[in-house]
């Protein structure tokens, strides 16, 4: 693999980033530039480009003739703004439920090229391994927008909470939207970095793999996760993302290809430890989702 190169691309992509990549002073970027040589460069933002996957991904692309100029952030925030400024060609590192949030807030129209994987939210109780006896507990769940409403019907389909009659946004419920009486646990909504403390009191928690990696929990200690072929899933599809005017470029649509290579996969089950779970779903159908959710 070239990983050497890979890395020199990315230290390179970090010191724009360490200034959240405010390449204001640069020239913006007009889209994939093809070389006299017939290679193609796309600069394409990440949030996770220490992973694997990442090498594996990009030695792929280039035996395609596709030279990856991987810009690495440290934070979600300015990953979109990049791309819809034209600082990117690309991003990925998203569900479409967080890119409906950044269109809905900022009145861009990015879109999606493709899917990439979902990683199913879970349940973990310390030494237990099954739900048995959890009635009457209380269970913390991560309080930001991307995650609570998530971890309500990740316990809805557990049978642990009940919906009221008549929610409108059975997607994303919050806690009011919770029929205590019928429940047979009560939510404790908490910073998303709090969930592992929660866990190694002794409380259930839903953790998501952002927080199982750092708190150094394994997700195979799972007692019960969500599904993810389910509708309830869908808006936690990660995605390759792009400017509206580059949802039918060839090049792009090509790296959507290039991610679903069995090498990538299997890097990617590697760096999940065997969490994330592929999805390929058509673009038109992906962008439908999205037109959804930021529509409701």
């Amino acid at each position: 693999m070239r990983l050497n190169r890979v890395i020199a691309t990315i230290a390179a992509a970090g010191i724009a980033a360490g200034s959240l990549v405010a390449c204001s002073g640069e020239s913006a970027s007009t889209g994939p530039t093809t070389a006299a040589d017939g290679t193609t460069t796309i600069k394409i933002g990440t949030t996770d480009a220490d992973q694997e996957a990442w090498s594996v991904f990009s030695d792929l692309a280039a035996d395609q003739g596709i030279k990856l100029d991987i810009v690495s952030f440290s934070d979600y925030a300015p990953v979109n703004e990049a791309l819809a400024q034209g600082e990117l060609d690309v991003n990925k590192f998203q569900h479409i439920k967080y890119l409906a949030a950044y269109n809905k807030s900022s009145g861009k129209n990015l879109r999606i090229v493709g899917s990439t994987e979902i990683v199913p939210l879970a349940l973990f109780w310390k030494d237990h391994t099954s739900l048995d006896g959890i009635e009457g507990q209380e269970v913390a769940v991560p309080n930001d927008p991307s995650n609570q409403g998530r971890a309500i019907n990740v316990l809805a389909q557990a049978n642990l909470v009940t919906l009221k009659d008549g929610v409108a946004d059975t997607l994303t419920p919050s806690p009011a939207d919770i029929d205590q009486p019928a429940s047979k646990v009560k939510i404790v909504p908490v910073d998303a970095s709090q969930t592992p403390s929660a866990y190694n009191e002794g409380r259930p928690a839903i953790i998501n793999n952002t927080w199982l990696d750092r708190a150094g929990i394994e997700p195979s200690l799972a007692v019960f996760q969500d599904d993810p072929n389910s509708t309830q899933a869908e808006p936690y599809i990660n995605v390759f993302a792009v400017r509206a005017d580059d949802v039918g470029n060839e090049t792009l649509n090509k790296l959507v290809e290039i991610w679903h290579n069995p090498a990538v996969t299997e890097a990617v089950a590697k760096d999940s430890k065997g969490t994330s779970v592929p999805v390929e779903r058509d673009k038109d159908e992906l962008n439908a989702i999205l037109d959804r959710l930021q529509n409701s």
